[in-house]
């Protein structure tokens, strides 16, 4: 995990299952050890959206915007939106984290023209995934008291599940989104306590719809 004036890149998150020559998953091929050894343990988890990821950090003085990674270009109508940019406030960060000059809010940019994002809203919007204060990574419930201060949204949480039924109701399309009408993308979780891999990266895994549909699609005779 890099360090700039965005803050810290946010790891990209494992797939469950490993590919094929094809890129196609193998159900029941489990991606890491980690994975495999807890896939009956209880996991949480939130729906995964369908947008842009963006970094927001506080230095102490000044706030900045970022993509997933440093050289991530961010879809400049989301960047003059008022949602971005009345969070511009410095006192208001102050406030917030009034001890700390090294914080970063992590979140996808979402709606028209991002990704797929039209089917959630007809306008763009910022919703909260992770916050992270210094080498800390905030538990929910604080994550969901930064959010509110500073007027945003957080991911829908969908509760607890062991990784295998989650990748079961994510198979069947059993589940619905959060969002009236929309398409669900799939659910994205982490052990309920924080858990790391030899490698000091915390464990967090996505289950997505689409990857089921294409392994459907090619499993076909």
């Amino acid at each position: 995990m890099s360090e700039s004036v965005f803050g810290p890149e946010y790891l990209k998150i494992q797939t469950v299952f490993k590919r094929d020559e094809r890129n196609v998953i193998i159900p029941g091929d489990w991606s890491t050890d980690e994975m495999a050894y807890l896939v009956d343990a209880q996991w949480s988890w939130t729906e995964k959206v369908d947008g842009t990821n963006i970094r927001l950090h506080w230095n102490g003085e000044n706030i900045t915007v970022g993509g997933r990674t440093d050289s991530a270009q961010i879809p400049s109508h989301l960047l003059t939106h008022d949602v971005l940019g009345r969070l511009n406030d410095p006192a208001l960060w102050q406030s917030i984290f009034p001890e700390s000059n090294n914080a970063t809010v992590y979140g996808e940019g979402y709606g028209p023209k991002i990704q797929s994002g039209g089917h959630y809203r007809p306008d763009h919007a910022f919703v909260v995934f992770d916050v992270r204060v210094g080498d800390w990574w905030l538990k929910p419930d604080a994550v969901n008291d930064v959010a509110e201060k500073l007027g945003l949204q957080v991911v829908p949480s969908r509760g607890e599940m062991t990784l295998r039924e989650a990748v079961e109701v994510v198979r069947n399309r059993s589940i619905e989104s959060s969002w009236e009408g929309a398409r669900i993308e799939g659910l994205v979780g982490r052990p309920c306590v924080d858990l790391y891999s030899r490698k000091g990266e915390r464990i967090i895994a996505k289950v997505k719809v689409k990857d089921f549909i294409d392994y459907e699609r090619r499993s076909r005779p």
